[in-house]
């Protein structure tokens, strides 16, 4: 399917070299009109028209003695996927809510909803993730079962490894797809930890929200 661009009422279709120097200068800005040239296995007169009329297209910018980036046009045709694929968790990640394991249901509960959460992260004395715990788990053991408010949340947490978890450096957009493909709302944000037995344990250091992300495409919207 061409890719179309309108100026001043003409319909201009860019060729598929435009539309692979658009995608070089998205992944790798800033770069020289040189570099650009080798990736494509050309010389830089051969692409120098190419580069004139993606500039006035605004679909890249250039700037002297620095190289070309990303123009105005570029960006919105990027949209919200490559915004959450270039974006990083650790960009957008929040203070995580954690409890520890010896904690009791009640006292969980009430930091539940104090915090405004819909699930507690768990960790044990020394900080390592040990597991979570959501609003449906405490409603399954609490329901029609007055004493489970003493139970410590260790009973009804889903345990470390079967948590699904993070990190900061993992692209939202793949971060958003283990939230639907797990059917979670937020996502314990981790980072490996060398343990005393010689394991390896993990870290807490922030939660990934769906409300972040949505945030975060709501910024693209109001920039576009």
């Amino acid at each position: 399917m061409p890719f179309l661009s309108e100026v001043e009422g003409i319909v201009i279709e860019l060729t598929s070299r435009q539309i692979e120097i658009i995608d070089i200068v998205n992944k790798r800005a800033p770069i020289t009109g040189e570099q650009i040239a080798e990736s494509l296995n050309l010389t830089r007169p051969t692409i120098r028209s190419d580069l004139s009329v993606l500039v006035m297209l605004k679909y890249i910018d250039a700037k002297p003695k620095v190289g070309y980036f990303p123009g105005l046009k570029s960006s919105s045709r990027q949209g919200s996927g490559y915004l959450l694929q270039e974006t990083m968790v650790k960009e957008i990640q929040s203070v995580p809510i954690v409890i520890r394991e010896t904690t009791t249901i009640q006292d969980a509960v009430v930091t539940l909803f104090l915090q405004d959460v819909g699930t507690l992260i768990i960790c044990d004395e020394e900080g390592k993730l040990t597991g979570v715990a959501s609003r449906k788990d405490f409603l399954k053991v609490t329901l029609g079962n007055p004493g489970a408010v003493s139970m410590p949340v260790s009973m009804v947490m889903t345990r470390q490894p079967k948590v699904v978890t993070t990190s900061p450096d993992e692209p939202v957009l793949e971060a958003a797809h283990k939230m639907i493909f797990h059917e979670v709302d937020s996502l314990p944000v981790v980072v490996p930890s060398a343990a005393e037995d010689g394991g390896t344990k993990l870290d807490v250091v922030g939660r990934l929200t769906k409300t972040s992300i949505i945030k975060l495409l709501l910024e693209l919207e109001a920039k576009g």
